[in-house]
């Protein structure tokens, strides 16, 4: 399961090796004040919108990597039955994270400028 290590400046999403293999992923630092807003997704595999490319998808399981859409880039990794957490980013590599966490409500408060 991907971590999320926070630090005053910057967030970096760590990855297991099995999903940087599947997800054809690896792990994701950006500055903490790129973040313009984070939201908890209690059913993150209906909240992914876009083309997989590259990465992982088990239907109804599991998605890892990148989903594309026209204008965004969205770095996913969800299971099933399993909160996640949306990051909104500007200026960084990716414009959303969809994260999934044992502990999503914490991590959206930790993260989300408004709060």
């Amino acid at each position: 399961m991907a971590t999320v290590q926070l630090t005053p400046t910057t967030a970096t999403v760590r990855f297991t090796r099995a999903e940087k293999i599947a997800g054809l992923l690896r792990d994701v630092t950006f500055p903490r004040d790129a973040v313009r807003g984070a939201e908890l997704v209690p059913d993150p595999l209906a909240a992914t919108r876009g083309i997989r490319a590259p990465g992982l998808g088990l239907p109804g399981l599991r998605k890892i990597g990148t989903l594309r859409r026209p204008g965004e880039r969205t770095l996913v990794c969800v299971r099933r039955d399993q909160p996640a957490v949306r990051v909104e980013l500007v200026g960084a590599r990716y414009d959303t994270l969809l994260l999934g966490s044992d502990d999503a409500a914490a991590l959206v408060e930790a993260l989300d400028p408004a709060a």
